[in-house]
């Protein structure tokens, strides 16, 4: 039965969408989760100052669509390298960060609220990262991210949840789809002269569109804002996330191609799952004196992690750390002063995973990293066009596991300390109001977490990887077009690589000798009248090894070399639809030899959506139109056969339809 009312509600709302027809454009305002833009102003701003690839993706990028994880709001983010394997789990990657990274994810630094979501160690679940709840998202590529103290290659993304002042009174949002999906979003936000405060719960449950793929969460985050005075204001945060995750594994290249429905049998047998209840809250306290401001909070995290694998995983973490941020302002000369650390303790143990239950103790372990940073950057404008930039960012990490059991024959206790300073050097210049010419060179070093180091066999030392990146680019806007184009070059020293070795065992890691990545991250949106909007966004990836023993120049897997999205909306607030196109001309090659290559593809949807009455809207969302079957993300290996489950298909044709209120 629910299957049939999942089925029916498009239809519905595709109905009362055109029931709709009457509402004037002019009258309609879409309905979203934020009701002032001022924070979202002052981000497009600070972007806007940065000589290199970033952006903003407002909440109303992505509002008309169902809200499964980071894809979603990120699919028009230029640069932003996205692929579901199932529910909420994708694979993120920026200028090919973390590149063969078959789980979880690696080198970006992910942020909300500037609350990091990665661990001491700088790995982490990005599924904590909820894009339903956010007023904007702003992503930072490359050096560029170093106003987030991050000197990965690829970046930041800080997800920033709306406050009392800029999201009053009450928010509803609910959404019903195929697989029985439901999910629901309450928010409110109040604000007197000296307090405010917003908070929101939601809820969502999936069969998903595989087997074994059933999730479900309950999420919460809040602020209240305190300020004293015109200079010195607080602001408290708190998180709160219990995720219940299925996984359906990967599965071999036939099965991905022909039955995407499918489970591997595998991960069916050990019932394999990633289940996360994590706590954050942070304080964050700012002092305003004009030209000067200073921003200083602390923070601490605690999250369980129960995660039936190849073993059966059991991690209780607790992070905690403190940050401070100074910017100067006067004239044509601004600075910035920052620095932050991170200290934590994971207690691991490790089981035998009899069919999702815990059998016998296989490993116990304790884990303490810190991660630290200071980082600073000075920009200096001779003349109203032009801003020079220097700056640069010092990081020192440690990483300590000691172990109170090991069913091994090998001893897996060891330290590892790093520490590496990245220069960044910058110019700015801007011809013309509204348009912007940049270009930078940076050094960004990453050092290996306990999924590098603390491998199943031992506690392995790795080199930390070290890049060199050339950028040039422009942003802009002119008539009816608005561009944001940036071109790069990194040269890596020791890439962290995984592959597969089996089809229930974690990657191994190794560095590599010398690679390359180097790109295109390009958008272009057209707008020729209020009710037509063409939004376009091209990747280009050429990553390859250089003069490598066992590979030569072959190009790294994974990730294809051409990527391209469009979406155009017709219409107004009040009745629109919008018809989306994805399109990977061909597949990328799932092994380090090259001998083994994905086919390409092309995926249709739209959305759509209408004004139902002052503060209710209806929306749809429609995807694989056509029910493609293809490959969209790999677990690399060494060598490829027919029976080397490492793919994971795309997104099945999926329907979903809700109504937002704002009260």
């Amino acid at each position: 039965m629910k299957n049939h009312i999942c089925r029916a509600a498009p239809l519905l709302a595709l109905v009362t969408c055109l029931a709709a027809l009457p509402v004037r454009a002019e009258e309609a305002d879409a309905t979203i989760i934020v009701t002032a833009p001022t924070a979202t102003d002052a981000a497009e701003a600070r972007a806007a100052r940065t000589p290199g690839g970033s952006d903003i993706v407002a909440h109303e990028d992505y509002a008309d669509k169902s809200v499964v994880s980071l894809r979603d709001a990120l699919a028009f983010s230029p640069g932003v390298y996205l692929q579901p394997r199932f529910g909420q789990e994708v694979r993120i990657s920026i200028r090919g960060s973390g590149l063969s990274r078959g789980y979880h994810m690696r080198g970006l630094t992910l942020l909300q609220d500037g609350i990091p979501i990665n661990l001491a160690d700088d790995n982490g679940d990005f599924q904590e990262l909820e894009p339903i709840f956010f007023d904007h998202l702003e992503v930072y590529r490359g050096a560029n991210a170093l106003r987030f103290g991050s000197g990965t290659l690829g970046g930041a993304i800080n997800g920033v949840t709306p406050t009392g002042r800029s999201a009053g009174g009450v928010y509803l949002r609910a959404d019903a789809g195929s697989f029985d999906s439901w999910r629901g979003l309450v928010a409110a936000g109040v604000a007197g002269a000296q307090v405010d405060a917003w908070g929101a719960i939601s809820a969502d449950t999936s069969d998903g569109d595989r087997d074994h793929a059933k999730r479900r969460s309950v999420r919460f985050h809040g602020n209240v804002g305190l300020k004293f005075s015109d200079t010195v204001a607080t602001r408290f945060y708190a998180s709160l996330n219990r995720i219940r995750q299925e996984l359906p594994g990967a599965l071999t290249r036939d099965e991905a191609l022909t039955t995407p429905r499918r489970a591997n049998a595998g991960a069916v047998a050990l019932d394999q799952a990633r289940d996360i209840d994590s706590l954050r809250l942070q304080n964050r306290t700012s002092f305003d004196f004009g030209a000067v401001k200073l921003d200083v909070g602390a923070f601490v995290n605690a999250k369980a992690l129960h995660h039936p694998i190849y073993q059966l995983i059991d991690q209780k973490s607790v992070d905690r750390g403190a940050f401070f941020r100074f910017d100067y302002a006067g004239g044509p000369v601004e600075a910035t002063l920052g620095g932050e650390l991170r200290v934590g303790d994971v207690n691991s143990r490790r089981f035998l995973n009899l069919a999702g239950k815990r059998g016998a103790k296989t490993f116990d372990a304790k884990q303490d990293a810190r991660t630290a940073t200071l980082y600073g950057e000075l920009r200096l404008r001779p003349v109203d066009t032009l801003t020079l930039i220097a700056g640069g960012i010092y990081g020192d990490g440690m990483r300590r596991q000691h172990e109170a059991f090991n069913n091994g024959p090998v001893d897996r206790g060891g330290r590892a300390d790093f520490d590496a300073f990245s220069p960044k050097l910058g110019l700015l210049y801007e011809p013309a109001p509204g348009m912007q010419f940049y270009a930078n060179y940076s050094r960004s070093v990453e050092f290996p977490g306990f999924i590098e180091l603390a491998q199943v066999s031992a506690f392995v030392p790795f080199d930390p990887q070290r890049a060199w990146t050339a950028e040039i680019g422009t942003r802009g806007r002119s008539g009816i077009a608005s561009w944001d184009l940036s071109l790069y070059r990194a040269d890596i020293k020791g890439e962290l690589l995984q592959y597969m070795v089996g089809a229930d065992i974690p990657a191994s890691t190794f560095n590599a000798g010398r690679t390359r990545h180097e790109g295109i991250e390009a958008a272009v949106e057209l707008a020729p009248a209020d009710w037509l909007r063409l939004r376009q966004v091209y990747t280009y990836s050429n990553f390859r090894f250089r003069d490598d023993a066992q590979y030569g120049d072959n190009r790294l897997p994974v990730v294809p070399r051409h990527v391209y999205r469009a979406e155009l909306r017709l219409g107004s607030d009040a009745l629109h639809i919008a018809p989306n196109f994805e399109w990977v001309p061909r597949g990328p090659f799932a092994d380090y030899g090259n001998g083994v290559r994905t086919p390409g593809y092309t995926l249709i949807g739209f959305t759509g959506g209408a004004r139902l009455a002052e503060g209710v809207d209806a929306f749809v969302d429609v995807r694989n139109i056509t029910g493609k079957k293809a490959i969209g993300d790999i677990s690399a290996a060494i060598a490829v056969t027919d029976t080397s489950a490492i793919y994971y298909p795309v997104e099945r044709r999926a329907v979903s339809a809700g109504l937002r209120a704002r009260f």
